[in-house]
């Protein structure tokens, strides 16, 4: 008897991999999910070399150590990511025992099946839920198990506690609107002649211009549009840039870039619709302003699905959907020949990074890190929250912060926005502050620990002190002028200052590639090691918590005199950052 115990609890022994105390904020269960429903499901297997890994991305980005820029292939990256063969062994084992399907890429199992079958291999419940802006329902579940001897072997299954929800960058205190092309035409330079031109094009007044941007970061490198140096952003949410208000924004505004288009590349459902009645404009500011910066650079649009009203029913069944669009992206494109990636690639989503299970946003952060290992610049916007929001921590209901996701991953470099000229001032809805899951990398330390110094004690309850610390730069971030289904609009937040920087980033790979040099790939250790690139903000300040009862009046961070958690290291000198880059490329 007491061996039949002992052999009873040692079958059931298992582990909570994740478990939520409640329904997250703003989501409400909207029905059950039926036995019958199908769910595609993936789990990240652990990889064999994470430590190794880690370590040589640092080594390859970091300016000075003997293997900077000696990025991986495709087929290295998958050796140090690689299961082990019992890693592999013992899940699929697992699954083979709940009759389960399933196929193996790498360190990732993918299946399709059935709640019945999901909720007894995971000892769950799934069931349908929709947040309540909208976005189409989802099957999650607020926990799931898995035997301890699996358990050893895997980092995660998703989409199960991700409840978050994406969101794309942008101010809501500048409402998109309307502007008079005339009027703006005239003050952008391109209706007068001569000196009047220049200096309306460089006054940056009344809307951020293409011209403006070049006027202000001093830029006047022209590369030759290569192949091989791409330039990519991605788009969720069923927007889609259009080529015809990317026709009309060159005309006016980039006429010497007229006739230059960009591809699109289709992810997980995505679509590429030029008739769409949907919001365009958070695209169209993407592709335009990166062109603005880039051209002639060849453009990539990653358009990824993953979201909508994917619920199979016994009348009408449909294919299942993870309604996941990170993991679907990261998979596609790190699955890309290496001849096939972008050498810089654009973001302008996000959420509010507690809004996501750890887990989550740890495997996530080393896909981008991978991602960096194959020599591509990944940046994201920092948020449009300044500090935060409701500033309320999840799990207990104290005041705190809310850092960003995935901008609070130390593998992305996160960007945040300014707004003004001579000098350039933090733009109150600038987010920053520090994650909640990342510790703070060792290329941060010397820049970060004089700010957190300066400010003592001040919010020392409200965020992690040791986290990473956002944005990593800055750039412009109000009233741009975009071209959206016909008409010229004014547009602000992150979401401009990410493709801005982006299309810098992607000048400074031309010409390190015009010598035969690698790119930059992972950028961050290269900023920090180089911070008089960059023009220190040091006025105006990022606001949020308005609607905290504890903080009454809200909380701000402050920019001031080196990396601030508004602006981080600055603005860029375009022409600085040529010479460290490049140095004898002409910035002309």
């Amino acid at each position: 008897m007491k061996l039949y115990s002992l052999l009873f609890t040692a079958a059931a022994s298992a582990r909570v991999m994740d478990s939520l105390t409640a329904v997250p904020k703003d989501w409400k269960e909207l029905r059950h999910a039926s036995p019958d429903d199908h769910i595609l499901l993936r789990i990240a297997l652990k990889q064999q070399h994470a430590a190794a890994l880690e370590q040589a991305v640092l080594e390859m980005s970091t300016p000075g150590h003997p293997n900077y820029g000696m990025h991986m292939t495709r087929d290295e990256l998958r050796s140090f990511t690689a299961p082990s063969k019992e890693a592999t062994s013992v899940v699929t084992a697992w699954l083979q025992r709940h009759a389960i399907e399933h196929s193996i890429d790498n360190d990732w199992i993918s299946f399709t099946t059935t709640v019945d079958k999901a909720n007894s291999l995971l000892n769950t419940s799934f069931e349908w839920y929709e947040y309540s802006g909208g976005g189409g329902p989802m099957l999650r579940t607020l926990s799931y198990t898995v035997p301890d001897e699996v358990a050893a072997h895997i980092d995660l299954v998703q989409p199960t506690t991700r409840f978050g929800q994406l969101g794309a960058k942008k101010s809501t205190i500048f409402d998109m609107h309307k502007i008079d092309e005339e009027e703006v035409a005239t003050k952008a330079g391109f209706a007068v002649k001569g000196t009047a031109a220049e200096e309306s094009a460089a006054s940056c007044s009344p809307y951020i211009t293409p011209a403006c941007l070049r006027s202000l970061y001093n830029i006047n490198y022209k590369p030759s549009a290569s192949a091989d140096n791409k330039v990519a952003f991605c788009s969720y949410l069923e927007e889609y840039a259009r080529y015809s208000d990317l026709q009309r924004f060159e005309q006016t505004l980039v006429p010497e870039a007229v006739g230059q288009n960009f591809s699109v590349e289709l992810v997980n459902g995505g679509l590429n619709d030029q008739k769409s009645s949907s919001d365009s404009g958070e695209a169209n500011l993407d592709i335009q302003y990166i062109l603005g910066t880039s051209y002639p650079i060849p453009i990539v649009e990653y358009s990824t699905g993953g979201r909508g009203p994917l619920v199979p029913t016994r009348d009408q069944p449909r294919p299942p959907g993870s309604n996941e669009p990170y993991f679907e992206f990261l998979t596609y494109i790190l699955a890309q020949p290496d001849s096939h990636l972008p050498q810089t690639m654009s973001t302008s989503y996000g959420e509010e990074e507690q809004s996501v299970p750890q887990e989550y946003a740890v495997k996530v952060c080393n896909m981008f890190m991978q991602l960096g290992a194959r020599g591509v610049s990944v940046l994201f916007s920092s948020g449009d929250s300044g500090p935060g929001n409701s500033c309320v921590r999840n799990t207990n209901n104290a005041t705190f912060f809310e850092p960003t996701f995935p901008a609070g991953c130390p593998y992305v470099t996160s960007v945040g926005a300014t707004t003004g000229q001579n000098p350039e001032r933090a733009v109150g809805f600038s987010s920053g502050g520090f994650s909640i899951y990342h510790a703070q990398p060792s290329y941060q330390s010397a820049a970060v620990e004089p700010y957190l110094k300066s400010i003592g004690t001040t919010y020392a309850a409200y965020f992690n002190r040791s986290g990473r610390a956002i944005p990593d730069v800055a750039a412009q971030g109000v009233n741009f002028q975009v071209y959206d289904k016909g008409y010229s609009a004014s547009l602000s937040g992150t979401s401009a200052s990410s493709p801005v920087f982006a299309g810098i980033v992607a000048l400074l790979n031309a010409a390190r590639k015009s010598q035969g040099q690698p790119v930059l790939g992972f950028l961050n250790p290269w900023l920090y090691n180089n911070t008089d690139l960059f023009t220190d903000v040091t006025t105006g300040y990022g606001s949020g918590c308005t609607s905290n009862r504890e903080l009454r009046s809200g909380a701000r961070w402050n920019a001031t005199a080196g990396w601030d958690p508004v602006t981080g290291l600055g603005t860029p000198k375009f022409d600085k950052m040529l010479a460290a880059a490049a140095p004898g490329v002409a910035n002309a």
